[in-house]
């Protein structure tokens, strides 16, 4: 029992249903190359070192805002603000994830992407995490690390990030980004009030500010829906179709919180960010593989 019961912590620690969205847009990345040979044993070691790396920057997070934690109703039975797990364990958790990620990335694939994932960790733990009591543009700076892992798995396959392909996936899942977050935060306001954490595009949950940024922001994925087109050899109408339903779903689900500033609507664009990025990144590969 104590054995299930230190698993379950450890999932808590690195937020692994996260990490596996995460993990599987650079993976997407990386199959997605255009006449890059695929071996399965290198999709394994890019599936772990993502999983690793995540890891630490989840338990990064969480150990800097364990104190913050204890105060949120949604985060207070974590392992760290429940008392179920020390910060000494939390942190050498943190270190070997990291080591081990950052060294199957350098040594399976290249220096640029071990490079790449370790300023991404950095960015996330060291300048997004403090920053949320700090600003709401904390949500800018979060949003680089976050769209990195795609940009990350090109990388892998290719040691280099001059291509606009690349480029290209990096620009979709960094504006996708904004209307994900701040629905969240528009939700969770009040316990993010309480912590004293500056989520939102404005510090009140009054207005329609935040909505009107949320439908800003998911319509700008509407023409980006075109990109990979035009940026990927190869890809055709499959992507386009399919980011630009994606989008357009994302869209009138912000535009219906424009309309009424209500939790549900909020909830309706979390749902639809939810949705857009699988979404987005399954129709890149069909348009590859079929």
């Amino acid at each position: 029992m104590l054995i299930v019961q230190k698993f379950k912590d450890y999932q808590q620690l690195m937020k692994l249903n996260l990490s596996m969205l995460v993990v599987f847009s650079s993976v997407v990345g990386y199959i997605i190359i255009p006449d890059l040979v695929i071996h399965y044993s290198k999709l394994l070691y890019l599936f772990l070192g993502g999983t690793l790396i995540t890891a630490a920057a989840n338990a990064g997070n969480e150990i800097l805002e364990r104190d913050i934690d204890k105060i949120m109703r949604r985060t207070r039975l974590r392992p760290l603000p429940d008392g179920r797990m020390s910060i000494l364990e939390a942190s050498v958790f943190c270190c070997l994830t990291l080591i081990a990620g950052l060294a199957i990335l350098w040594l399976q694939f290249n220096m640029l992407t071990a490079i790449l994932s370790f300023f991404s960790f950095a960015l996330y733990v060291g300048l997004y995490t403090p920053l949320k009591k700090v600003t709401p543009f904390s949500v800018l700076v979060g949003a680089f690390p976050g769209s990195l892992p795609c940009l990350i798995g090109w990388v892998a396959g290719t040691n280099e990030m001059t291509s606009m392909g690349a480029w290209t996936l990096f620009i979709i899942q960094f504006f996708w980004q904004f209307p994900h977050f701040w629905s969240i935060a528009w939700i969770g306001h009040e316990d993010y009030e309480k912590a004293g954490l500056k989520m939102l595009p404005r510090i009140e949950k009054v207005g329609h500010f935040t909505a009107f940024q949320c439908v800003i922001y998911s319509a700008v994925l509407i023409p980006l829906s075109a990109l990979p087109m035009i940026t990927i050899p190869g890809n055709g109408w499959i992507s386009v179709i399919g980011l630009g339903l994606a989008s357009i779903w994302f869209l009138y689900n912000s535009l219906q919180f424009l309309k009424d500033n209500s939790d549900l609507k909020a909830r309706r664009v979390m749902f639809a960010s939810f949705v857009y990025l699988p979404v987005t990144l399954l129709s890149l590969v069909l348009d590859k593989y079929l």
